[in-house]
């Protein structure tokens, strides 16, 4: 079992979050982006660009099982019931 502040769930207590994505395409006003890590009708409220100085500078450690929580984790969503 983890804390609270150490998922990604919609519950928790403070529901800023920090993530990347990849952006597709600027349309006016309207950025169309992929993998980033929101519900959808979740406000941003800040974009900046991603620079490899700003990643960690040593190897991130991480423990084994947050490895294999987030394997699929960016797997497109398929309409439906789930298979068997």
């Amino acid at each position: 079992m983890v804390g609270m502040f150490a998922t990604h769930r919609p519950h928790r207590l403070n529901r800023l979050g920090v993530s990347r994505c990849r952006l597709l395409r600027v349309e006016g006003r309207d950025l169309h982006v992929a993998d980033l890590d929101a519900l959808d009708g979740t406000p941003v409220l800040d974009i900046k660009p991603y620079m490899r100085e700003f990643a960690p500078q040593t190897p991130v450690r991480q423990p084994g099982w947050s490895s294999d929580l987030m394997r699929d984790y960016y797997r497109p969503v398929t309409e439906g019931p789930a298979g068997p």
